[in-house]
């Protein structure tokens, strides 16, 4: 395997990781805890959701020949809590990951190096990749922290419970052990 194909190969697990994260918080959230926000500064789970998927399917979309903001694209829009039900977020979700998913099984290692615009700025591909993923890392970073602070002691925690790091860490060098 060469170094393209490795690195389309983390990048994509990485994107199913960040995605998974996303996945198992909304899980947890009820109808009403999705549309709840802090403040009008403040966006909810389901605005947050809204505009992942807005920006996925705009940046993913004919990613290597088009420029990554689409004119369909109304991102003012993707801001508007107007989501009606947590079927309906999950639809709206899985449609950007969909498309992201698509177009990252259909790049191949020597698109890395291409050029692609994002609102008119050239990134290489690679640029692009490790743009987005940050992007959708840090807001389902918040959607994660929403979820927490909602569920409180209810929370399903998504990562190494606290005082348990000892016991996970054994737990990993047990598996892995050859």
């Amino acid at each position: 395997m060469n170094l393209e194909d490795e690195y389309l190969n983390v990048v994509q697990e990485r994107f199913k990781s960040v995605k998974d994260l996303g996945d198992k918080a909304i899980s947890q959230l009820s109808n009403d805890e999705i549309h709840w926000n802090l403040n009008d500064a403040s966006n909810s789970v389901a605005v947050i959701a809204k505009h992942l998927s807005g920006n996925m399917v705009s940046r993913w979309s004919d990613f290597l020949t088009s420029d990554g903001e689409k004119s369909y694209r109304k991102r003012d829009q993707e801001f508007e809590n107007d989501i009606s039900s947590k079927q309906e977020l999950i639809a709206v979700w899985e449609k950007g990951w969909n498309t992201l998913f698509k177009t990252l099984n259909g790049l191949e290692g020597q698109d890395l190096l291409k050029s692609v615009f994002i609102r008119g700025e050239s990134h290489t591909a690679l640029e692009a990749l490790e743009r987005q993923l940050a992007h959708y890392a840090y807001h389902i970073g918040q959607i994660v922290y929403i979820g927490k602070q909602l569920k409180g002691e209810n929370w399903e925690t998504l990562s190494i419970p606290k005082g348990k790091s000892e016991e996970y860490l054994q737990q990993m060098l047990k598996r892995n052990q050859k």
